[in-house]
């Protein structure tokens, strides 16, 4: 295997003293007169050597002293050379290569809208031009696009953990990974799906039974006198309770990280559900020993009222109520903004109402604190019609509170809607990466690690963190050996083929 710039040697050059500038030519002038034609991917570019050494810590500043070098010089700093035309070849985006150079002119750079940004710091790598020169705006997209491929690799690894077994464990751990896996992951089987639905089920049944046990005519007389639930009811939410203890339990025994898991917002909500049944059951059989049967009934009954935080298990098994979670946590600056303009809106709408009522001898706005009710319902759209204006003045105070209610809340809206549109887009995208990396896994070992799946080796070992692909010198053994057969002129499949790379990375996002 002969590169291209050997032959070119053979044909005219002659020996690497060739590539020395003579005496008297434009290279052996001063530094700043030197003049660097580079080549990147087919785009001709014309630099001074002034403006880079500037950075003389950059490949573009080191090839002003590369010639002296020889070849391996050369060699190490671009991919081919032409001693005719004193120009250096690169196999690298042009599109981003045009941001890179902005550094010698203005200082910093700018990653264009479009360009990958794991692809544009490897670029930057390659051109040696250190990252605290990428613009801030810039680094939130290299930080957002790192933390995608950071959860597209812990995707990957769990569920490369779930197909492979490790003889190493021990039978207990292995039957703590099998419950696990069955309670937390219904589609890794079908049974495991089939008792993810029968907890869906209960859930909302022991919603529906608690929600009718407060129907007046579903409901019996006690020793008493007083009226208490079906015992048919009582007995349906206390199979439900029993399926969604030992379903609690068995995800405790079975986690790999209790602490994690008992601090989880959804297994406190778990815990919230199951708790008040339990508590209820104590207060009623030994509580009365130690307070008074009104205090004991009291204290059931405002439990009771907390069993409705089971309705929240339904997220567990919902990723659209998970999506409006996370979208709502992401909002509370817009949340924010919105409960601020309806705060000041409703004192300032109810003092006004007030002060406009007054002259009324029927008016039904006593004070200031009586009106925020009124302007709570204005501003709202509600409008109960227990309180309201009766002065042509009132009027038009309501009419202009109301319109102002309309605008306060839809201004912040919109981003609370882009947030979840966002986030739900960005899951379900995360979801199939995960899903296309280990396809490409799967194509690589049945393949034999030769043709296609070759090229894609070395994206997939950038899945373990640090997550960002490998420079162009460090990538798999088939990659590289393509980048060695390549020395030409116009390195068009190479070119090609690292454009689907990148396009395949641009997919993450």
């Amino acid at each position: 295997m002969q590169p291209a710039l050997a032959r070119r040697f053979q044909a005219g050059a002659g020996s690497p003293g060739d590539l020395r500038p003579e005496p008297g030519s434009q290279s052996s002038r001063a530094g700043d007169d030197i003049e660097i034609i580079v080549n990147v991917g087919g785009v001709r570019q014309v630099l001074y050597g002034d403006l880079l050494s500037q950075y003389p810590e950059t490949r573009l500043a080191e090839l002003i002293n590369c010639l002296a070098g020889g070849y391996d010089t050369i060699f190490s700093l671009c991919d081919d050379y032409d001693p005719g035309k004193r120009e250096f070849y690169f196999d690298r985006d042009p599109d981003a290569f045009k941001c890179v150079i902005e550094v010698y002119y203005f200082g910093e750079v700018h990653m264009k809208k479009g360009i990958c940004p794991i692809c544009f710091k490897n670029e930057m790598d390659f051109w040696k031009v250190d990252l605290k020169f990428l613009d801030d705006c810039c680094k939130s997209h290299l930080s957002e696009k790192r933390e995608e491929l950071e959860e597209i690799a812990r995707r990957v690894q769990l569920i490369l953990d779930d197909l492979g077994v490790d003889t190493a464990e021990g039978r207990w751990q292995r039957c703590q990974k099998c419950v696990w896996k069955f309670l937390e992951k219904p589609e890794s089987s079908c049974p495991a799906r089939v008792v993810a639905v029968l907890s869906f089920l209960l859930i909302l049944i022991s919603s529906v039974v608690m929600c009718m046990g407060t129907i007046p005519e579903l409901q019996v007389l006690d020793a008493e006198g007083n009226r208490v639930e079906h015992p048919t009811l009582e007995n349906v939410e206390t199979a439900c309770i029993g399926w969604f203890t030992l379903e609690y339990l068995l995800r405790l025994f079975s986690s790999p990280n209790k602490l994690h898991f008992a601090l989880s917002f959804m297994n406190i909500v778990d815990v919230l559900a199951i708790l008040p049944f339990y508590v209820s059951l104590t207060l009623t059989h030994l509580g009365a020993r130690m307070m008074e049967l009104t205090n004991v009934q009291q204290a059931v009954q405002a439990l009771r009222i907390m069993r409705i935080a089971r309705i929240f298990k339904l997220a567990r098994h919902s990723s659209g109520l998970q999506t409006l979670t996370y979208a709502l946590k992401r909002s509370f600056k817009e949340l924010g903004l919105l409960l601020m303009y309806l705060a000041v809106g409703i004192f300032v709408f109810s003092a006004l109402g007030y002060t406009m009522e007054q002259s009324h001898p029927e008016t039904l706005f006593k004070s200031i604190p009586q009106s925020f009710w009124w302007a709570i319902i204005t501003m709202t759209t509600v409008g109960y019609g227990d309180i309201y204006p009766k002065t042509t003045l009132g009027k038009l105070n309501a009419a202009i509170s109301f319109l102002c209610g309309v605008i306060a809340i839809a201004l912040p809206i919109h981003p609370i809607i882009n947030n979840f549109v966002r986030y739900y887009n960005k899951q379900r995208v995360l979801e199939t990466a995960a899903k296309h990396e280990l396809e490409l896994m799967e194509l690589n070992s049945s393949s034999g690690g030769e043709g296609k799946a070759g090229g894609s080796r070395g994206d997939l070992d950038h899945l373990p963190p640090p997550p960002l692909p490998e420079p162009a010198g460090k990538e798999g053994p088939s990659w590289s050996s393509r980048l060695k057969l390549s020395h030409s002129d116009t390195f068009i499949p190479l070119l090609t083929e690292e454009k689907h790379h990148r396009t395949r990375l641009q997919s993450c996002k």
